[in-house]
């Protein structure tokens, strides 16, 4: 069989590829762990290939060279391993390395502001059981906002970032007040649109507080639609905030940005498939779109001994996503230059549509409204002190 990049991706998610190649520290995230693989085609597909966990070692896949192969059915696709930046190398003006202040994820630049999660608290139970945060952050460091402002403005000026994308894991309330000073310097000094994920652990007037910063996009991560899997597996999130905390804030952001502004993050693979797809309904119905993550047991969580899951399942899933953003008419792809490599984009599932009227209609409008938003995104990526 030949498989497109979108289902090449998914197997891949799914099955981990077999490689000497030592993931480059490109990810930072808690559901990250892999290496960075740009599959060939029409529309080249980023993806963060697991290649360290034990599931990986029966897969047939392997990376040679510039491919990647499956030894049983002898079906090999050209992909490229994205270089790191020379920034990466190199210290802020206060000394700190700033491959610690950011790395990317894909094309955009990801910064993990204060201290380790709350859940991760020593002696406590709370984290949630698929994540790794807590082993990847540095209790000791501390960003500051100077250090992230010259870590942005490299990464735009030699890797062409125009994202940013800032999260931190709960903060007992604070997380809000914490992200706003960086959202204003990013915007004043450097130019670039700022993506905001933090718990809803704050009043709705904290998170007016960042859209009128500029913040550009809202991520929530509310992991399970399932009730029961998201107690399971987020117990901390389920003792302190509770899953309609998410569902509110979320909505409440959605109201009143642009539609396609706010994301709902879900995990696909551990929860029943049909609540996967009934998150997918619940996020495009709001006017946001679905960030689906597929379930990866990393090395250190409490999940690591639990099965991937199956690549037919998720590329249900997946079709479902494309499904459900071009029936909502959820404009996706606007911004200029956002590859993210830890999920599927819904660009992405695309490859996974049948080429209907219906399908090629949503394709032509996204386009128009790309060339339409152009001007939009060029005048959000001006720093303020140049207006």
């Amino acid at each position: 069989m030949q498989r497109n990049p979108c289902e090449l991706a998914i197997e891949l998610f799914c099955r981990g590829v077999r490689t000497d190649v030592v993931p480059s520290g490109r990810t930072r995230a808690g559901l990250g762990s892999g290496l960075d693989l740009v599959i060939d085609g029409k529309r080249p597909v980023w993806m963060n290939a697991p290649v360290v966990e034990s599931f990986v070692q029966s897969s047939p896949w392997s990376l040679r060279g510039a491919w990647v192969e499956n030894r049983s059915s002898g079906e090999r696709y050209r992909v490229s391993v994205p270089a790191l930046p020379a920034w990466y190398e190199r210290l802020t003006t206060r000394g700190v390395p700033m491959r610690s202040v950011g790395v990317l994820q894909g094309t955009y630049l990801g910064v993990y502001v204060g201290p380790p999660c709350a859940y991760w608290k020593p002696g406590a139970d709370d984290a949630c059981r698929f994540c790794t945060t807590g082993l990847n952050v540095d209790p000791n460091l501390r960003k500051k906002v100077s250090d992230v402002v010259e870590t942005a403005r490299a990464a735009k000026a030699e890797s062409d970032v125009t994202f940013v994308h800032l999260n931190t894991g709960y903060q007992s309330g604070a997380a809000a007040r914490m992200m706003l000073p960086y959202v204003e310097a990013l915007k004043r000094e450097v130019g670039v649109l700022v993506g905001v994920q933090i718990a809803p652990e704050a009043p709705l007037a904290e998170f007016d507080a960042l859209r009128e910063a500029g913040v550009d996009h809202f991520s929530f991560c509310f992991e399970y639609y399932d009730a029961a899997a998201f107690e399971e597996f987020c117990p901390g999130k389920a003792n302190t905030l509770g899953q309609s905390a998410f569902f509110r804030t979320l909505e409440h952001l959605q109201a009143r940005m642009p539609r396609g502004a706010c994301s709902g993050e879900i995990i696909a693979g551990n929860e029943p498939i049909e609540a996967t797809l009934a998150a997918i309904d619940y996020i495009t119905s709001l006017g946001a779109f679905p960030t689906v993550c597929i379930f990866r047991p990393l090395e250190g969580s409490a999940l690591e001994q639990a099965d991937a899951p199956d690549p037919g399942d998720m590329r249900r899933v997946m079709r479902h996503v494309w499904e459900r953003c071009r029936d909502n008419g959820i404009p996706i792809g606007m911004a200029p230059n956002i590859e993210v490599s830890l999920v599927v984009q819904p660009t992405d599932t695309a490859y996974l549509a049948d080429g209907t009227l219906r399908d090629r209609w949503y394709l032509a409008r996204n386009a128009f409204l790309r060339r339409l938003a152009a001007p939009l995104f060029r005048r959000r990526m001006r720093a303020r002190d140049e207006h």
